[in-house]
This record gives C-alpha cells, structure tokens and sequence, in this order.
C-alpha cells in the first residue's frame, strides 16, 4: 500500500493535518497542551463507560416499578436503542470529523449526548425513554471514534497505540463509577438519579473541551500543502475500496463480534446475576468486577500491545474472554465467578482497545476518523443485538448460560477475524515494500 500517514503539530490548534509524515509520526514530542486535550478526550470516553453500565443498573427497576409493563423482551430492545443511536452517531461522526473539525465534531456530540440523557431521567413512559436514549446514543457514539481520531494526531506515533488503548480504559472506569453508583443512589432516590450524573459532561467536561482541544483537521484553504492534502481521496468510498476494502471490512466485523461480547455483558451482567440468585447489590459487585477487570486490561494490553502489536495481542485478549466466558457456566465457586468476569474484562474491552489502536495506526491522516467511524459505527450492531439476543434468550427459557455462551461465541469469532486482518497485513507487506508507517506496528 502506498498511502503514507499524516503528520500534526499538535501544540497549536492552528497546526494543521496534511498527506505527509516525518520520521517520528504525527508529533515529535507530547507537549503539555497535547495532554491536557488528551485529559478530556478521556473524560469524555469515560461517560460511554458509563452509559454502558447505567442502564444495566437501572433495568431493574425499569421493569418493577415504573408501571410501563416491560417485560425481559421489551427491556432489552429499549436497551438497544442507545446501541442503535451508538451506530448512527459513530458512522456519520467519523466522517464529519474528518470534513467539519474533530475538535466542532466532539463537542457537539458532548452536548448532545448530555442532554438528552439529562431527559431520560424524566421520562414519562417507555416510548420516550427509548428515543431519548437513542438520541443520546448519537451524540455519544460520535465522541470515540472523534476523540480517538484527534488523540492520535496528538501523540507521537510510536506512542500512539499505547495512548489510545490507554485513553480507551476510561470506558470501563465509567462503567464502574455507575456500578458504584448505582449501589446507594438507586435505593435511595430511584433510577432517575443515575441518568442525573451527565450535568457533570454539560456543565464540567464541555467547558474544558472548548478551552483545551485543538483542531488537527487541515483547513479548506491556505498553503500548498493544505490544498495538497484536500485533494487526497477521503470518505467511505476511498475506505472501501483497494488497498483498504480488506481489512476495513475484517476490522469493522471484528469490532462487531467483540461489542457484541462486551456490550451484552455490560447490558445484562447485573440482571444476569440476580437471575442466578444474587441480590442487586452483589449483581452489581459483578459488574464491577468485569469493570475493574477492563480497566487493568488496558494498562496490560497497552504494553502487549506496543511490545507484540496490537492485532496479535487483540487475537490472545479475544482468546481469554472466550475462555473466561466458557467457564462460567460450569457452576464454579464464587471466588473463581468474579476471576472468570475479571478476565472477560480484560480480553473484551482489551480486544476492543486494541483494534480501536490499530486501525488509528493503519491509516493516513485523512481516512482516520472515517475509519474509525466506520469500524465503531458498522461494530455497534454488534452492540444493538447484544441487548435484543439477550433478552430474547432469557425469554425462550434457556436461562442464564445461554447469554454466557453467546458472549462466548462472539468473543471466539473476534479472535479468529483479528488472525485473519493480521494474515492479511502480512500478505500485503510481503506485496508491497511501501505500507503506511504504523500499519507494520499492527
């Protein structure tokens, strides 16, 4: 391939994206302005952790006491529709980072997602709540592959997988802040306090995003280079076809058997759980357990995955989350319960973070948000599905073990689709001497 990442000078927003690179990737140094964007890039990836887990702490009580006749079927598709808006948000956002700005294109897609979480808290009947959550999940999946897309124009390249998988452990930290959560506030005020919680990205996160994030998308109009650079092929179809087509397809199903995994667990672990026997409190000690897990997942698989590459660590994480999963349902103790939940942690969101940090590596400049758009968004039917498949397995009577073995599945299947991008990268290397900087890292 002879497509060739592009570089970024991060420390002013007036730097600007262009088609070429310099030998140390997209920044020769991280500047402490670059962190502090980073920083909040962070923050805000940790309110998708913690819309993952919010709901599974409130379904509960959405189907014993709000009045709205919800059964398990009618939960898990309301559940779903934050997915659904996840995937519409991610698609579209990706593209719109790479023509509007990252930096327009994550804060808009902050205060969206804000709001109307904000209304679910006073939704009326289930009609509404649904809608509001899936027009929270269109602002919400709007922000990863965006702020991903940015965080990787502001790092220096040979750190640029260890700060995305990194950047990537806020997702299981926000999941465990609402599994904390949710233990006093939900007896005490009800369900509506936890969807409360994003006051704080409207009113905390949202300033700190528009005084710190620059803007690494390269203007319409200026220099040479600038103008070099917006005639470069971009979008969907550049992505989808040669040298792309490939292994943007492998990525985007790989993300979508792994959210399918991750997302279900976190969807349906603490019903799961009570289902099994366990009261709320300790279906939610479970949920942070998977969360805990996730967390220092990412710290192991940012070093793995700078040591061995992301794509084969990405193989060995699927790998134990299968395993992990797999041995749940063989009636274990409950010390080796909470084990077997810490390492589906750490394989399916490490798996996740990993492929999320070699698709930011494999592309230029100018495809990166879009690819990372199309991978999340085309994966979050993983994440749509999971909910529905879910509750429909409980509702066909094939009890708890069969969301387990579900999960599993799924974890497996990404496991075997990274073994096939990282068969295909290594074919292409062997064709063609010229492959982008980073893809050889993958």
């Amino acid at each position: 391939m002879n497509h060739n990442p592009s570089a970024a000078a991060p420390e002013r927003p007036q730097s600007r994206m262009t088609g070429t690179t310099t030998e140390d990737g997209p920044a020769s140094r991280f500047s402490r302005r670059s962190a502090l964007a980073v920083l909040v890039c962070w923050l805000l990836v940790v309110f998708d952790g913690y819309d993952l887990i919010v709901y599974g702490t409130v379904q509960s009580s959405l189907i014993t006491t709000t009045g709205w006749g919800l059964d398990k079927a009618t939960a898990g598709t309301i559940g779903s529709m934050a997915f659904l808006g996840m995937m519409i948000g991610a698609i579209f956002a990706g593209r719109t980072a790479d023509s509007w700005g990252r930096r327009r294109t994550i804060l808009g897609c902050a205060i969206i997602f804000s709001i109307f979480t904000i209304l679910c808290a006073f939704a009326p009947t289930a009609p509404f709540f649904g809608a509001m959550r899936l027009l929270a999940g269109i602002g919400l999946g709007g922000l990863v592959p965006s702020a991903n897309a940015l965080v990787a124009e502001l790092v220096p390249a040979k750190w640029r997988s260890t700060v995305a998988t990194l950047m990537m452990s806020g997702v299981p930290i926000g999941g465990s802040i609402a599994a904390l959560a949710g233990i006093p506030l939900i007896p005490a005020f009800g369900w509506p306090a936890m969807f409360l919680v994003a006051v704080v990205a409207l009113l905390v996160v949202v300033p700190l995003g528009l005084r710190y994030l620059p803007e690494t998308l390269a203007p319409a109009t200026g220099s040479k280079r600038g103008s070099k650079r917006i005639k470069e092929p971009a979008g969907f179809s550049s992505l989808l076809r040669a040298p792309y087509l490939g292994v943007s397809v492998l990525f985007a199903l790989a993300t979508l058997a792994t959210l399918f995994a991750w997302y279900g667990l976190g969807t349906w672990l603490p019903n799961l759980m009570q289902l099994a026997g366990y009261n709320l409190g300790s279906a939610l000690t479970f949920a942070l357990a998977l969360n805990l897990g996730a967390v220092g997942g990412s710290v192991i698989t940012a070093w793995a995955g700078t040591r061995f590459g992301p794509v084969a660590t990405g193989i060995a994480a699927a790998a134990v989350a299968a395993v992990a999963l797999v041995v749940l349902v063989s009636g274990q103790p409950v010390t080796v319960v909470y084990l077997m939940l810490v390492l589906a942690g750490v394989g399916t969101h490490g798996t996740q973070c990993l492929i999320i940090a070699a698709v930011a590596s494999h592309y230029p400049g100018h495809l990166r948000g879009t690819a990372l758009g199309w991978a999340l968004g085309t994966g979050r039917i993983g994440a749509v599905a999971a909910p529905q498949v879910g509750g429909l397995l409980l509702a066909a009577g094939l009890g708890v073990n069969s969301n387990f073995l579900a999960f599993a599945g799924a974890a497996a299947i990404a496991a075997v689709l990274l073994a096939a991008v990282g068969l295909k990268l290594k074919a292409q290397a062997s064709i063609s001497p010229t492959i982008p900087q980073g893809a050889s890292n993958v």
